[in-house]
């Protein structure tokens, strides 16, 4: 991998870690693959941290969905669900793909370089 697309990764993977949003699943792949850097399991690791990246990342569509559902209301207060949602239909109508928050941030950047990364 190219030093400054390492340095890039390594810098938002840090990121993603330290978001209070990032699943325990998202976290352990983003450290599996900061532990394999510059090991005979790098490529492997970083194609399953892509792979990781794929799966947590939420939909604009996704998080719409469960800010609106009973379960989002249940898990998130009535207030803030009411909240979330009308953010996420603001950034929605702006374009956004994917929920904005600091680990979906990190990722979709990540993604972003995905065909860089994998190079």
């Amino acid at each position: 991998m190219d030093h400054e697309i390492l340095k890039f990764v390594t810098e938002k993977s840090q990121e993603l870690m330290n978001a209070p949003s990032c699943s325990s699943e998202a976290k352990a792949a983003a450290r599996t693959w900061l532990d394999s850097v510059g090991t005979d399991r790098e490529a492997v690791e970083t194609k399953k941290y892509m792979d990781e990246l794929e799966t947590c990342i939420m939909p604009i569509h996704s998080l719409i969905g469960f800010a609106e559902s009973d379960k989002g209301t249940e898990i998130l207060g009535a207030d803030f669900a009411k909240k979330i949602l009308g953010h996420a239909k603001e950034i929605e109508a702006a374009g956004a793909k994917y929920c904005d928050c600091p680990a979906c941030a990190a990722a979709e950047t990540i993604l972003q370089k995905k065909n860089d990364i994998l190079k």
